[in-house]
């Protein structure tokens, strides 16, 4: 006979089960009757844990269903964004995607609403899946909810069995909700445990089939019934050979890869981080996420323990739960180095760490056409006799420009003044979009929307990118410059709150002088108080210049996004050598040019000597000249790079 070697899994990790939409009030302290809004974000056990297994560097997919909606087009997009598979992220037309309504009460309440009558998740079937699909994967976890009506039960023992037969490990999350069983009333679903002998005899029918059993100590006495906890751990034992983890909160976790002990005080334990605990939510998930990322390596359970009580430590920290599991690079940064806050989400550190190693969409390289000028525009308008609905008409022949030249790797920046209408069909589209905020001119800095970032930003879309031009010197006088830079600081904190991408556009005044270290003098007295852009936009500059540039980014933030080099009105030409210097360090990662492109179109347009077909493409050509200039001396490769 010949041998034959297994095919190494594509995937680490199928997660089947809960996919819901989370809406998690905002107001913290206060009952969820008078919470007034609500952050939205994926949920559902599986799914938290799909979500946190891919930010740990696991290969996790998703085996679920939802609805042929809004909300289930969210939990797909989001799914896929975070890198997880969603080729079994089956839609259901007969069914809404699940909905969870949740809130923090206080440290101790944390109310919480299912709404899953007959949703969609709870519908998936044999045929959302085969042997195959099962066996390319490590592992298999399958969760408690998804065991609680028969025709899930049934599904959920299918799955199992095709693991089984393929060798792939079987981790079972008890994942107990007692309303999901029908044990509570449907305003109960905060509730974590009520003792019922049929789903005791029905947990216990699933144990021995798996190799990790995962659960905190209600679902540890559901799962064994007893409700003394080493009674019921040893009553597990009785039907299964898996390593058994025991979540116990703030004091960490205990392993049982072999017998019970006689108490937990002799049990494998790893202690826990001691944080605040702000909010539970969500933990156990980001815990089981931590742990299999270990586990599925072949770490020892001490390493998977302490990698899963860090990531549940930063859970029961933030807002949120699967948004609130941390990438590898930052639960290594705080195992490493650790942290002197308790609060771990007042660690600007970590918190910036969180924001930069999660971003969902690269950008390798970018290429924008900037047309958010208001000055410029309204000069021309004033010289012609034309109004304010031309302005916003000739900005959507902007970006018909854009469509007509460019692929993938296209932007705009446009202002919300004259723009309106053109950011709104631009969104949604792939583009990358930057939307001004500063009030043109002003120094110092000042906003369009009134002195408060937060309440102008909240309305926006969190896809568009708040760009910000500031007129600043490192030299300025101190006055000016301590305001500017209180306003520039107050505009990063707005950003991080509502969840908008920063790019601040640094110009020093024409009237100040400048040499090559001024530009990088200014980055780094941002950078020093506090201030990480996600992108910067930087006027042309010599080579020696973008080579400190990129040594301040990299010394204060490599994860930052990259710079884009500006345009002013310079002729293509001219640009072209800007391009060339800028190009040769790879943290610049394209332009953002605006007059070059529109400026002698929109003088013949708005003088009525041209029409909207010739300014399209006159524009479009010269956007596409720039694009070939940039790509002649771009790094080789930048378009695979996989930072940013």
């Amino acid at each position: 006979p010949t041998s034959t070697t297994m095919p190494e899994p594509r995937l680490d990790l199928i997660c089947l089960g809960r996919a819901s939409v989370d809406l998690y009030g905002e107001q913290v302290g206060g009952r969820l009757e008078d919470m007034a809004s609500f952050a939205k974000y994926v949920g559902g056990c599986p799914t938290n844990i799909a979500v946190g297994a891919a930010r740990l560097g696991l290969r996790s997919a998703a085996l679920t269903r939802v609805g042929d909606e809004h909300m289930g087009r969210f939990i797909r997009e989001t799914l896929a964004a975070e890198g997880v598979d969603v080729s079994h992220v089956n839609t259901d037309p007969e069914r809404l995607t699940a909905l969870v309504i949740l809130g923090i009460r206080d440290k101790e309440t944390f109310p919480l609403i299912f709404y899953r009558e007959n949703c969609a998740d709870m519908a998936i079937d044999t045929d959302d899946f085969d042997a195959d699909f099962i066996a390319s994967a490590r592992a298999l976890l399958v969760s408690g909810t998804h065991f609680s009506t028969p025709h899930v039960d049934r599904v959920s023992r299918a799955a199992i069995a095709h693991a089984k037969a393929a060798g792939t490990k079987v981790v079972f999350d008890i994942d107990y909700r007692p309303v999901l069983w029908n044990l509570t009333g449907m305003g109960a679903g905060e509730e974590r445990f009520v003792a019922s002998q049929d789903v005791t005899r029905h947990l216990q029918s699933i144990l021995p089939e798996c190799d990790l059993v995962v659960g905190t100590e209600e679902e540890v006495h559901i799962a064994g019934g007893a409700t003394d906890t080493v009674a019921a751990l040893r009553r597990i034992r009785a039907f299964t050979g898996a390593t058994i983890v025991l979540k116990r909160g703030p004091m960490g976790c205990s392993l049982f890869p072999g017998d019970v002990a006689e108490s937990l005080a002799d049990a494998m334990t790893v202690e826990g981080t001691p944080v605040e605990v702000f909010n539970v939510l969500g933990a156990g998930d980001a815990f089981l996420s931590g742990f299999l990322r270990g586990w599925l390596r072949d770490e020892p359970l001490e390493t998977c323990a302490r990698w899963a009580n860090a990531c549940g430590a930063f859970t029961v920290s933030r807002h949120g739960c699967a948004p609130a599991v941390p990438s590898w690079i930052e639960l290594q940064t705080f195992l490493e180095e650790g942290s002197p806050y308790f609060r771990l989400r007042e660690d600007s550190r970590l918190e910036h760490l969180h924001w930069a190693t999660n971003r969902r969409r690269v950008w390798p390289e970018l290429l924008v056409f900037a047309f958010d000028h208001r000055s410029r525009f309204e000069a021309l308008a004033a010289a012609h006799g034309r109004s304010a609905a031309d302005i916003g008409a000739f900005k959507a022949r902007c970006l018909d420009a854009l469509h007509r030249a460019t692929g993938g790797s296209a932007g705009i920046l446009c202002d919300d003044r004259f723009g309106q209408d053109t950011l709104d069909r631009a969104t949604g589209t792939g583009l990358w979009i930057g939307r001004a905020i500063e009030l043109p001119g002003a120094r110092p800095l000042a906003f369009e929307g009134g002195a408060n970032p937060a309440a102008t930003l909240r309305p926006w879309p969190v896809e568009h990118c708040v760009k910000c031009k500031v007129t600043y010197h490192p030299d300025d006088e101190e006055e000016l410059r301590s305001e500017q830079e209180a306003t520039v600081l107050a505009l990063f904190d707005a950003c991080r709150a509502t969840g908008h991408d920063l790019l601040l556009e640094i110009v020093p005044p024409a009237e100040t002088g400048q040499d090559g270290e001024t530009l990088p003098r200014a980055l780094s007295r941002l950078y020093d108080l506090g201030v990480f852009p996600d992108w910067w936009k930087l006027p042309p500059a010599g080579r020696e210049t973008w080579r400190l540039v990129a040594e301040v980014i990299a010394a204060h933030d490599p994860h930052c996004r990259g710079v884009l080099v500006l345009g002013g009105d310079a002729p293509v030409e001219a640009l072209g050598d800007a391009f060339a210097a800028a190009a040769a360090e790879p943290v610049c990662r394209g332009f953002a040019v605006g007059r070059t492109i529109f400026d002698a179109s929109a003088e013949a347009w708005f003088a009525g000597e041209s029409d909207d077909d010739r300014a399209v493409a006159d524009m479009a050509a010269i956007y596409a000249r720039l694009v070939a200039l940039w790509r002649a001396v771009r790094p080789a490769g930048v378009l695979s790079a996989e930072g940013g």
